[in-house]
């Protein structure tokens, strides 16, 4: 017992030893809104003057920096006003859907969109029709892109629970922490230490799959099963280590999201009815091909089917000379080595923030149960489904909502498909 709470310890130790470098102590710092000013491509505007009112009396002010950014410090959550200021706007263009937005902040970061068409093709999001009115093709075309790109980065972390899940039993909960750490020790290497962010990400990523995939399974895990942990307890343990592991994040980086030094605005591309942005491209092309060749590494190598050997039945694989310890140690650093690029991937389309795993752990256990559990090809398959199903969600409730319409989707298939969509119907009794 007394082994096992020192080992915990020094996963901590360890985690705050690495974020120490260069870093002193931040506490969090409440919430905020930005704004994004955008032009034609999705080019930043800078100089627009964004204002923020609440019911209470509260007013506060920005204006837009070169990357079209303006940040507005708000005293709590609540549901705020933001407002573009017209006179502040380049000529000839005006404020889509009006200048207008009411923003609902509940932790955090809150992002809203200005973006800038030439005068008379704004549109007016306050006329009729219903929550329908606004609902037009390209909107939907650009939700299920992005969608398709969420869905990405969703698949990168739950491949990697299922995986642990398949050869363990254990149902994760720090997985996102996974997410986060892996986005942080790149940010730590990028900002920090000065390297550039294609050199800090490759290296940041290999060394949390080694530190928080490999150390996290040879420091906790492995001597929890060694003492016969059942998966309840076990299960319990990796809750109180996200709790511990996000809040050691938010002391020691703060509460205010981060970028990278490179790459942080980018014009998007117009490819007819969708914008996307370059990265979000090469992003997205190196994330299929992570999944790829994890899939063919399963199906394809040796290690690979004694990894599946093991899912469908350990005992039985380590009578046949299989050793299962060191599988689940692959399949750890494995995980950690995913979970870690698919939160670089979110920090680089979107912010590096203390909440980003949290915030995606939900949705990955969606998709590895709507997938199938334990299944490899099924986790992949989930995640597209609950992430386009995110995203075309915000057609009709709003955006704060929109996670839950992916797990009641969840509910609704597994009431007529309990195994999941790739799972296969077990016979109980």
């Amino acid at each position: 017992m007394h082994r096992g709470i020192a080992r915990l310890v020094l996963v901590l130790v360890a985690f705050a030893a690495a974020g120490l470098v260069g870093l002193s102590p931040a506490q969090a710092e409440g919430q905020s809104i930005t704004a994004f000013v955008s032009g034609a491509e999705k080019a930043p505007i800078p100089g627009v003057t964004v204002n923020v009112t609440d019911a209470d009396g509260f007013t506060g002010s920005g204006q837009t920096d070169a990357e079209g950014l303006a940040t507005i410090e708000v005293p709590s959550p609540g549901k705020y006003t933001a407002t573009i200021d017209v006179a502040t706007l380049p000529l000839g263009v005006e404020v889509k859907g009006g200048p207008e937005r009411s923003i609902n902040v509940l932790q955090g970061d809150k992002k809203v969109l200005f973006p800038l068409v030439p005068v008379g093709e704004g549109g007016d999001s306050g006329s009729g029709g219903g929550i329908f009115s606004s609902i037009t093709v390209d909107r939907v075309l650009q939700l299920i892109l992005d969608g398709i790109i969420l869905s990405l980065i969703i698949a990168l972390g739950a491949l990697g629970l299922s995986l642990i899940f398949g050869t363990t039993g254990l149902s994760n909960f720090a997985h996102g922490e996974l997410l986060t750490l892996g986005a942080f020790t790149v940010l730590v290497l990028n900002t920090t230490l000065g390297l550039n962010l294609l050199i800090a990400a490759p290296i940041g990523i290999v060394i949390s799959a080694a530190l928080w995939g490999w150390g996290q399974n040879q420091i906790l895990w492995k001597p929890l099963r060694k003492r016969g942990t059942g998966l309840i307890a076990a299960m319990i343990v990796s809750i109180g280590l996200a709790i511990a592991l996000r809040y050691t994040i938010l002391f020691l980086f703060g509460g205010s999201p981060e970028s990278y030094a490179q790459f942080a605005g980018q014009p998007g591309i117009d490819l007819g009815p969708v914008f996307i942005t370059p990265k979000a491209i090469y992003l997205s092309i190196i994330a299929i091909i992570f999944l790829v060749a994890t899939v063919a590494w399963l199906k394809g190598s040796r290690l690979g089917k004694a990894t599946r050997a093991v899912s469908d039945n350990p005992a039985l694989a380590s009578a046949s000379g299989v050793n299962v310890e060191r599988v689940i140690s692959v399949v750890w650093v494995l995980g950690a080595l995913l979970a870690a690029y698919g939160g670089v991937f979110l920090g680089m389309t979107q912010n590096v923030v203390w909440t980003m795993g949290q915030f995606l752990l939900l949705t990955l256990f969606a998709a590895v149960v709507l997938g199938g559990l334990g299944t490899t090809s099924g986790a992949i398959v989930g995640s597209f489904v609950v992430g386009i199903t995110v995203q075309l969600s915000t057609l009709i409730v709003p955006t704060e909502l929109k996670t839950a319409a992916a797990l009641l989707l969840m509910i609704v298939l597994l009431l007529i498909r309990p195994q999941g969509l790739l799972g296969r119907a077990e016979r109980v009794g």
